[in-house]
C-alpha cells in the first residue's frame, strides 16, 4: 500500500456521485494554528491519511503515525488498515499530545515500516484578544 496524502484537517465528508464513484470533501486543511493558550496544553489534531492498495498487493497493513518535536517523539498512533486491492482508503488519526513548548511538530506517516511521509504542523503563539 502507498500513502497518497496525509493532511491536518477540520472536517471530512464522503459523498456519492453518478455511478460507483465517491468524492471526499476535506475542509480546513491546515499546516499551522495559534495555540489555545500558553503551554502546557493538550493538542488533539484531526489528520486524514489517504492510501491506495495496488491490484497485486495484500489488503491488510499497519498504519503508524509518530509525532515529533525537536527530533523527540512525543506521541504515536498505530492502527490496522484494510483496503481492497485496486481501491483507495481513508484513515483518521486523532492523537492527544501533551505540548510543553510551541514550535514545529512533524507527523511521520508510514505503512508497514515503509517509506515515511512527513507532514509539518506549527503551533504558533496564542492569539491576543
Amino acid at each position: 500500500m502507498q500513502v497518497l496524502a496525509a493532511l491536518f484537517i477540520d472536517g471530512i465528508e464522503m459523498r456519492s456521485v453518478a455511478g460507483p464513484s465517491t468524492r471526499i470533501d476535506l475542509t480546513g486543511v491546515q499546516f499551522s494554528a495559534a495555540a489555545p493558550g500558553p503551554p502546557p496544553f493538550t493538542w488533539a489534531p484531526h489528520m486524514v491519511v489517504l492510501v491506495h492498495c495496488a491490484p497485486d498487493e495484500a489488503p491488510n497493513a499497519i498504519l503508524e503515525v509518530t509525532f515529533h518535536l525537536h527530533d523527540e517523539q512525543i506521541a504515536r498512533n498505530v492502527q490496522p488498515m484494510q483496503v481492497e486491492p485496486a481501491k483507495f482508503g481513508r484513515f483518521l488519526v486523532r492523537p492527544e499530545v501533551e505540548i510543553t513548548e510551541l514550535g514545529r511538530i512533524e507527523a511521520q506517516v508510514r505503512i508497514d515500516q515503509g517509506p515515511v511521509t512527513t507532514v509539518p504542523y506549527t503551533l504558533l503563539e496564542p492569539a491576543t484578544a
